[in-house]
């Protein structure tokens, strides 16, 4: 009891951190900063991305240590108040690594005007990219993690550990001899986490471990069989509904894990091949996720990154979802036409009340409570944007507010949480803010800017297409993470973009349906196709192959076809 307290106490105090305000504190010098020069300038790299965290060093009257020094901010600007005395010459040096110096010494006439005015304010300084020995080692320790996940050498969590050790190695080690090997400390790797993300997986995962135990999504796979009453067309069609629905809410793999066993024992005891029934699920969880903020974790590091609400995503992605499900549905149909010709004379009575049994709720009461909270959960999901209240917040309280009214083992709980996966997101989250400190993906942003141009409709189709092709091979949950830069450098070129921000929905669908492509292609797939496996029914790579490719261009084209009917034709 005095844990499982303590366990909501702390999900309470995270949640309630998520919502303090940002309120900046100004600190005064003594009291006397109003009546002190003031220099002030805004610092952006060559595309015109601000760069924080240069040191900003000023040298008065030709002394030879700064006399003052600062940091910008995040938005590139800096301001530092001059010490009081009288002043001849102001020279300024702007530091920061993989950033060639700047340095400017002000004209007679502008310290005239520092004088005069009291403050002086410098046109927007930019700082050119410099390629150092960091630059590839961190390029790459990128490169070397995508493809230990793509080959499935390591787990994803360690992989992604093994590639942010490079880089800390690199900078802490051989930096100490060459300073052409830093790529960034440790204060900056941890800036570059997204704690929102962390915490609404995180509170989510506690949410669906709850929910899970209820057996209500074993019970909905048997109803879909009732209702089909042997049809295979409909039991297909029922399931596809129920894993979509499941999946917009839920995760694609916890949707999976709940609807895999059942639906193999219902395809066992109809006498058709249970993958008829796995493989379109795996399908419909991969794209039927992309309609919310929680269903896919792409959508979650999107959502997070560029400020896209639950309500946006609905909005905005729903009715190119369900043109992307119906043509999934008429290829499935089509590819399993063998199966649908099969005619079941049912099942014996043994069967049935075998195949039930299994699929009975577990625990009324918590499913009761489950239900409530987590229709609360979708309600401040809605409304909670204009109250300022992150989905995090929202993970956290209804995770707390579950744990609370259940009772259930807080142990069991910590075992249900995922670890291993927050652990991933965050070295992730690392690995790519290296990259990102480094400049790599700058350069990439701009091959991609200078591709696509002011284009909205190219920009669509090189994201959609792009994202999901490269889904194929790489995992989506990195690519959605070092694309997010190059989303926002080319989205500000393009008139309205950023504003609309259909790049960023364009990257959901790519990331997302790309995840279809082949069976090693996402986490779902994966871990579908070994229940089958081990339930005797491999999925080999070729035979996914002749449905996952297809039904993937064909997904990302409707999807583009949506985002340009609702975007680049109308307007948004």
């Amino acid at each position: 009891m005095i844990r499982r307290t303590l366990f909501s106490a702390l999900l309470v105090g995270l949640a309630l951190w998520m919502l303090r305000p940002d309120t900046p504190v100004t600190a005064l010098q003594g009291g006397q900063s109003e009546s002190r020069p003031e220099l002030s300038g805004f610092l952006t790299d060559s595309r015109g991305q601000a760069i924080s965290d240069a040191e900003v060093l000023v040298f008065l009257n030709d002394a030879a240590e700064p006399a003052v020094s600062t940091t910008s901010s995040e938005d590139g600007s800096w301001v530092v108040d001059l010490p009081g005395t009288v002043l001849e010459s102001v020279h300024i040096e702007v530091e920061r690594h993989h950033y060639e110096s700047f340095s400017y010494r002000l004209a007679e006439s502008e310290v005239e005007r520092l004088r005069m005015d009291g403050s002086f304010a410098f046109n927007t300084i930019v700082l050119e990219n410099q390629i150092t020995l960091g630059f590839w080692v961190a390029a790459a320790a990128f490169v070397f993690t995508l493809l230990l996940i793509a080959s499935e050498r390591l787990q994803n969590a360690l992989a992604a550990l093994a590639g942010i050790s490079i880089v800390f190695a690199a900078t802490f080690i051989l930096g100490a001899f060459n300073e052409s090997f830093y790529v960034l400390n440790m204060e900056r790797a941890l800036a570059y986490i997204n704690w929102e993300v962390i915490f609404l997986v995180m509170g989510m995962m506690i949410v669906v471990g709850i929910l899970e135990g209820t057996g209500i999504f074993q019970w909905l796979a048997f109803q879909a069989y009732r209702v089909s009453r042997g049809r295979i067309s409909l039991l297909i069609i029922v399931l596809i509904v129920i894993t979509s629905v499941a999946s917009a809410l839920l995760d694609n793999v916890t949707t999976m894990l709940l609807m895999a066993p059942i639906s193999l024992q219902i395809a066992l005891a109809l006498g058709i091949d249970p993958l008829a029934l796995l493989i379109p699920e795996i399908l419909a969880s991969n794209i039927s996720g992309i309609s919310t903020l929680i269903g896919t974790p792409t959508n979650i590091l999107i959502g997070a990154y560029a400020g896209i609400g639950f309500n946006d995503f609905l909005i905005n992605q729903t009715l190119g979802v369900l043109g992307a499900m119906a043509v999934m549905i008429v290829v499935v149909l089509y590819f399993f036409r063998g199966e649908l010709k099969k005619t079941s004379g049912g099942i014996s009575e043994a069967l049935y009340n075998k195949l039930k049994e299994n699929a009975r709720i577990k625990d009324a009461r918590t499913l009761k409570w489950s239900g409530v909270v987590f229709g609360g959960m979708l309600f401040f999901f809605i409304v909670g944007e204009s109250l300022h209240m992150v989905p995090s917040v929202t993970a956290l309280l209804g995770a707390t507010l579950l744990l609370l009214l259940v009772e259930p083992d807080i142990e069991k709980m910590l075992r249900v949480v995922d670890w291993t996966t927050l652990v991933f997101f965050m070295a992730l989250f690392m690995l790519v803010g290296a990259v990102q400190e480094v400049g790599l993906l700058g350069v990439f942003a701009e091959i991609m800017g200078n591709l696509i141009g002011a284009n909205l409709p190219l920009g669509i189709v090189v994201l959609v297409f792009g994202a999901g092709l490269l889904s194929f091979v790489i995992a989506n949950i990195p690519l959605a993470a070092a694309l997010l830069p190059v989303v926002r450098f080319v989205s500000a070129g393009i008139p309205g973009a950023a504003e609309s921000q259909v790049l960023y929905y364009a990257l959901s669908m790519g990331a997302a349906m790309g995840g279809n492509g082949f069976i090693i292609s996402g986490e779902t797939n994966l871990m579908t196709s070994g229940i089958a496996e081990r339930a005797g029914y491999p999925i080999s790579f070729a035979r996914y192959l002749r449905i996952g490719v297809p039904v993937t261009l064909l997904t990302l084209a409707a999807g583009t076809g949506w985002l340009f009917l609702r975007f680049a034709l109308t307007g948004g």
